[in-house]
């Protein structure tokens, strides 16, 4: 119910997810994160590499 809550009158959280990217188009991007999943390009704030690992930056309701 906190999550509710957090989503309706607080501030999104955001945070760095170590994934696998596996396909891209012109809207979205496939990854992999224990489960593959759609994340719209809009969606995502920043990628970066860190020790040979793509992270991206999202909301964490996307994610998990």
């Amino acid at each position: 119910m906190a999550w509710l809550i957090r989503r309706l009158f607080g501030k999104s959280e955001y945070a760095w997810f170590p994934v696998r990217i596996l396909k891209e188009t012109d809207k979205a991007v496939l990854v992999e994160n224990c489960r593959k999943i759609w994340i719209p390009k809009s969606q995502i704030v920043k990628i970066r590499l860190r020790s040979g690992i793509f992270e991206v930056y999202v909301r964490e309701d996307i994610v998990k």
